[in-house]
């Protein structure tokens, strides 16, 4: 990804053709006094959310899931 460093006057004169660059891919920092401020970059819609109970019916725990096993009773003095 291509960056680049623009001042606060050259971002707000040229704002709608760095928003176009941006939206291609590239990182535009906008700096003031030489400090960075501000970054436009592309926008990326969010992940969809989760829907719960999408795998019900398909787990299945099986009897004595959450027994400690007998060697670890040994080891650890149980």
């Amino acid at each position: 990804m291509k960056t680049t460093t623009v001042g606060m006057y050259e971002a707000k004169t040229n704002f709608s053709k760095l928003v176009s660059r941006a939206a291609a891919g590239e990182e535009i920092i906008v700096s003031n006094a030489g400090k960075p401020i501000a970054r436009i970059v592309a926008y990326v819609p969010p992940n969809k959310p989760r829907k719960p109970g999408r795998l019900k019916g398909l787990i299945e725990i099986k009897p004595g899931f959450d027994e400690i096993p007998p060697e670890f009773v040994d080891a650890l003095g149980l």
